[in-house]
Protein backbone atom coordinates (compact mmCIF):
# COMPACT_ATOMS: atom_id res chain seq x y z
CA UNK A 1 0.00 0.00 0.00
CA UNK A 2 0.85 3.30 -0.97
CA UNK A 3 1.76 6.02 1.77
CA UNK A 4 -0.67 8.75 1.66
CA UNK A 5 1.22 10.95 3.32
CA UNK A 6 4.55 13.03 3.31
CA UNK A 7 7.13 14.41 5.44
CA UNK A 8 8.97 17.45 5.21
CA UNK A 9 12.41 17.73 6.31
CA UNK A 10 11.65 19.81 9.56
CA UNK A 11 8.84 16.87 10.83
CA UNK A 12 12.16 14.95 11.43
CA UNK A 13 14.05 17.47 12.89
CA UNK A 14 11.84 18.63 15.60
CA UNK A 15 11.43 14.75 16.38
CA UNK A 16 14.80 14.47 17.20
CA UNK A 17 15.65 17.79 18.56
CA UNK A 18 16.89 18.25 21.91
CA UNK A 19 16.36 21.96 21.83
CA UNK A 20 14.52 23.23 24.77
CA UNK A 21 12.54 26.16 22.69
CA UNK A 22 11.04 22.91 20.45
CA UNK A 23 9.49 20.96 23.16
CA UNK A 24 6.16 21.16 21.98
CA UNK A 25 7.18 20.89 18.38
CA UNK A 26 8.93 17.92 19.26
CA UNK A 27 6.09 16.29 20.67
CA UNK A 28 3.40 16.83 17.68
CA UNK A 29 6.18 15.75 15.15
CA UNK A 30 7.00 12.26 17.21
CA UNK A 31 3.35 12.00 17.27
CA UNK A 32 2.92 12.28 13.21
CA UNK A 33 5.86 9.95 12.73
CA UNK A 34 4.53 7.43 15.27
CA UNK A 35 0.69 7.90 13.40
CA UNK A 36 0.70 8.36 10.05
CA UNK A 37 1.77 6.07 7.24
CA UNK A 38 4.28 7.98 5.92
CA UNK A 39 7.31 8.86 3.09
CA UNK A 40 10.21 10.64 2.15
CA UNK A 41 12.68 12.09 -0.39
CA UNK A 42 16.09 11.92 -0.66
CA UNK A 43 16.47 15.38 -0.44
CA UNK A 44 14.29 15.03 2.63
CA UNK A 45 17.18 12.45 4.08
CA UNK A 46 20.04 14.96 2.88
CA UNK A 47 18.60 18.29 4.29
CA UNK A 48 17.58 16.49 7.84
CA UNK A 49 21.46 15.36 7.62
CA UNK A 50 23.06 18.93 6.74
CA UNK A 51 20.45 20.50 9.26
CA UNK A 52 21.24 17.65 11.84
CA UNK A 53 24.90 18.11 11.74
CA UNK A 54 24.79 21.94 11.11
CA UNK A 55 22.20 22.98 13.80
CA UNK A 56 24.22 22.64 17.13
CA UNK A 57 21.55 23.91 18.53
CA UNK A 58 19.41 20.92 17.98
CA UNK A 59 21.73 18.85 19.81
CA UNK A 60 21.70 16.47 18.01
CA UNK A 61 24.73 14.05 18.04
CA UNK A 62 26.23 11.43 15.08
CA UNK A 63 24.78 8.83 17.02
CA UNK A 64 21.67 10.06 17.03
CA UNK A 65 21.75 10.72 13.20
CA UNK A 66 22.82 7.38 12.86
CA UNK A 67 19.55 5.89 14.90
CA UNK A 68 17.19 8.29 12.91
CA UNK A 69 18.49 7.21 9.90
CA UNK A 70 18.26 3.79 10.76
CA UNK A 71 14.47 4.11 11.83
CA UNK A 72 13.85 5.24 8.48
CA UNK A 73 15.32 2.02 6.89
CA UNK A 74 11.61 0.62 6.47
CA UNK A 75 9.98 4.07 5.07
CA UNK A 76 9.61 4.85 1.17
CA UNK A 77 12.17 7.11 0.03
CA UNK A 78 11.83 8.65 -3.27
CA UNK A 79 14.55 9.26 -5.22
CA UNK A 80 15.36 12.39 -6.59
CA UNK A 81 16.18 11.98 -10.28
CA UNK A 82 16.55 14.63 -13.28
CA UNK A 83 12.62 14.21 -14.11
CA UNK A 84 11.66 14.80 -10.79
CA UNK A 85 13.94 17.59 -10.85
CA UNK A 86 11.91 19.20 -14.55
CA UNK A 87 8.60 18.36 -12.43
CA UNK A 88 9.64 20.28 -9.66
CA UNK A 89 10.85 23.73 -11.90
CA UNK A 90 7.30 23.28 -13.69
CA UNK A 91 5.31 23.13 -9.79
CA UNK A 92 7.89 26.03 -9.41
CA UNK A 93 7.00 28.25 -12.22
CA UNK A 94 3.36 27.73 -11.39
CA UNK A 95 2.77 28.12 -7.73
CA UNK A 96 5.49 30.85 -7.35
CA UNK A 97 7.31 28.37 -4.31
CA UNK A 98 11.34 27.80 -4.38
CA UNK A 99 12.90 24.58 -6.20
CA UNK A 100 13.44 23.18 -3.45
CA UNK A 101 10.14 22.67 -1.73
CA UNK A 102 8.83 22.32 -5.74
CA UNK A 103 10.97 18.98 -5.25
CA UNK A 104 9.59 17.96 -2.24
CA UNK A 105 5.86 18.59 -3.77
CA UNK A 106 6.71 16.58 -6.76
CA UNK A 107 8.15 13.85 -4.25
CA UNK A 108 4.91 13.48 -3.19
CA UNK A 109 3.07 14.22 -6.30
CA UNK A 110 5.16 11.11 -7.83
CA UNK A 111 4.30 8.83 -5.13
CA UNK A 112 0.59 9.84 -5.07
CA UNK A 113 0.83 11.38 -0.82
CA UNK A 114 -2.05 13.15 -0.97
CA UNK A 115 -1.16 15.22 2.92
CA UNK A 116 2.54 17.24 3.05
CA UNK A 117 3.30 17.57 6.48
CA UNK A 118 5.24 20.78 6.43
CA UNK A 119 5.57 24.42 7.99
CA UNK A 120 7.18 26.07 5.13
CA UNK A 121 4.51 25.92 2.70
CA UNK A 122 1.08 27.20 2.63
CA UNK A 123 -1.10 25.55 5.38
CA UNK A 124 -4.42 24.05 3.62
CA UNK A 125 -2.86 24.98 0.29
CA UNK A 126 -3.54 22.48 -2.57
CA UNK A 127 -0.55 21.92 -4.51
CA UNK A 128 -2.00 19.95 -7.74
CA UNK A 129 -3.70 17.60 -5.56
CA UNK A 130 -1.06 17.61 -2.52
CA UNK A 131 -2.36 19.61 0.38
CA UNK A 132 -0.45 21.17 2.87
CA UNK A 133 -0.97 20.64 6.72
CA UNK A 134 1.18 22.81 9.46
CA UNK A 135 0.99 20.79 12.14
CA UNK A 136 2.68 23.19 14.50
CA UNK A 137 -0.31 25.93 13.75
Amino acid sequence: MKPMNFLDTNILLYAGSNAPEDARKKQVASAIIASVDFAISTQVVQEFIANALGKKSLGFTEAGIEAALESLRSITVFPVTYGLVLQAWRLHQRHAVSQWDATILAAALELGCHTLYSEYLNHGQDYDGVKVVNPFR
